[in-house]
């Protein structure tokens, strides 16, 4: 078992990576002072895998447990669904002492997020991720959200889980591409942060799809390093933190451009990250090899490097629509080397163009 403190002052909290983490989640439930009426948020996908032997841990534990099943999927991050949630946790009782329990994917942690940071103003939150993507990415940091038909994510807050279990063993039950998805943000933390652990990407790659334990509880554990790292610097993103969004600014076009249907979030970062890289390159700032280096890795661990469905035109325009876009300027996080970055806003309109062309299919 790994444990991985962010570092939050009062907000602080770990996250507990490991296999059959039953007694870990026991002993921490019961070390603090909820009110005993919880209320568990899934999905259709994980509820029957996880949804009654996650409830028996936390009834052991003391929690009266209502499960709320969403369905499985983006469309799910809706003011629609939310209401839904609301509705469920007031009937069940909740109080401000109630946790709010995530367990799946990034969209049921956003979610339920959401829900733990607006119902009475906050209550207990509680994060047992699932996939890949989200134990790497989503579930560290606590931005929590929902989308709004212009734009992903627009609706949300900063809000800290007070806990994240992470068990290795729900991973054996992800499809390649889950798996492959989560490595895109896995492999952003090597390009933004950390060289040696770009080069451990490379030289265990096999062992990684294959879900081998030392090698993805040492991907896992180090990604949460790193973001805790980052987060603890800057928890509200007014400097440093922005430099997790490489890849990002083109990915969220790309996913709104291909209705959240095509792509998958990795996916698109994967191909958002090649944008990035290219522009950089454009600029100067890094070798041609980088970018031609960046797209065989890629392509070794399954992610895509050119997006379909999508026209230059709209994904230039819709990178005005990102929520990181401010009076209309988009702050760019480029590289400058491997494990390094920078944020700048002035990257000439045809250099951004050209890119956006040259990572379309």
């Amino acid at each position: 078992m790994r444990t991985v403190k962010v570092d939050l002052g009062d907000k602080s909290y770990d996250i507990i990576i490991g296999h059959n983490l039953k007694q870990q989640i026991i002993d921490f439930v019961q070390s603090r002072k909820f009110s005993r009426k919880a209320l568990l948020i899934t999905d259709t996908n994980i509820e029957p895998l996880y949804g009654a032997k996650i409830q028996s841990v936390l009834n052991e534990a003391g929690l009266d447990v209502k499960i709320a099943v969403i369905p499985a999927g983006e469309q799910s991050k809706s003011l629609s669904c939310a209401e839904t949630l609301y509705t469920q946790a007031i009937e069940h009782g909740l109080d401000r002492k109630s946790p709010i329990i995530a367990l799946g994917g990034g969209v049921v942690g956003d979610l339920a997020g959401f829900i733990a940071a607006t119902f009475m103003r906050g209550v207990p939150f509680i994060q047992m991720p699932t996939s890949l993507l989200a134990q790497v990415d989503s579930s560290v940091g606590g931005k929590v959200a929902v989308n709004h038909a212009l734009g992903k994510n627009l609706i949300g807050a900063f809000y800290q889980p007070q806990a994240v279990f992470m068990n290795l063993d729900m991973m054996q039950s992800l499809p390649q591409r889950e798996i492959a998805t989560g490595l895109g943000e896995v492999v952003k933390y090597g390009y933004i942060y950390d060289k040696d652990f770009y080069q451990y990407l490379l030289d265990h790659k096999d062992e990684i799809l294959h879900l081998q334990s030392e090698a993805i509880s040492h991907v896992i554990a180090r990604s949460c390093e790193i973001k805790a790292d980052v987060v603890s610097q800057d928890e509200k993103e007014a400097g440093l933190r922005a430099i997790l969004n490489f890849g990002h600014t083109l990915a969220h076009a790309i996913e709104k451009e291909t209705q959240y249907k095509k792509y998958n979030h990795g996916e698109a970062v994967a191909i958002g990250m090649v944008g990035a890289a290219k522009i950089s390159a454009k600029l100067g700032m890094i070798d041609e090899k980088i970018v031609t280096d960046m797209e065989k890795l890629l392509e070794l661990l399954n992610l895509p490097q050119k997006a379909q469905g999508c026209t230059a035109e709209k994904i230039y325009a819709d990178i005005f629509h990102d929520k990181k876009t401010v009076n209309g300027t988009v702050n760019w996080v480029l590289l400058q080397d491997i494990g390094k970055v920078c944020i700048t806003k002035d990257v000439p309109e045809t250099v951004v163009k050209e890119a956006i062309a040259e990572i379309l299919a």
